[in-house]
């Protein structure tokens, strides 16, 4: 069962679609927030989960201080599980007091929803199904330059055995970390 791990909605249950997606372990989200805080990367950002599945990333990101949560979902069937999940981490938040956190769920592809959005993000969460083409991840990550903060980190979650997808010139490699069978990219701007 997939939950939130700290802040505000911390040990929350979050919904999960029966084989739709593959969220990201407890283990890792909690590695991923760590440094994600240990870098001031959270509080008061605004963050955009693609892939969402769950929306377990951009969800944990407003249970620990980001004021701002895209989560788009191209399955129809994860996206109205975001839906839910989104409904409950917002009433958790209101119910502790914290109003101003504004978060979105997007129905779409992803390649759609960057060709129309227009919002700058400080975070960014990538975490395709496994089966989804390196290539296909590289054009993602060209698509979303013009929509990334000038500090902004980009996480992106892989299977180990995909190996590393070709990155843009706009984007650097900051650190990789393995977990078992998923490695974590973690990407600045160049």
């Amino acid at each position: 069962m997939t939950r939130i791990i700290s802040g505000i909605a911390g040990s929350r249950q979050l919904a999960s679609p029966a084989k739709a997606t593959r969220p990201t372990s407890d283990r890792i989200r909690e590695a991923i927030f760590n440094r994600l805080q240990a870098r001031d990367l959270v509080d008061n950002k605004r963050v955009l989960d693609l892939y969402a599945g769950t929306g377990a990333l951009a969800l944990e990101a407003i249970s620990r201080g980001a004021i701002y949560a895209a989560m788009v979902e191209r399955d129809g069937q994860a996206a109205a599980v975001c839906v839910k999940n989104n409904v409950m981490i917002q009433k958790a938040m209101e119910k502790e007091g914290f109003f101003d956190q504004v978060t979105k769920v997007v129905n779409k592809a992803v390649a759609s929803f960057l060709s129309t959005d227009d919002l700058e993000y400080d975070v960014v969460f990538i975490d395709p199904p496994y089966e989804i083409s390196n290539e296909e991840v590289s054009a993602n990550l060209t698509a979303l330059i013009p929509r990334l903060a000038k500090d902004a980190t980009v996480m992106l979650e892989r299977s180990s055995r995909t190996g590393t997808p070709e990155l843009p010139a706009e984007l650097l490699l900051d650190e990789e970390k393995s977990y078992g069978d998923t490695t974590v990219f973690w990407l600045v701007r160049a």
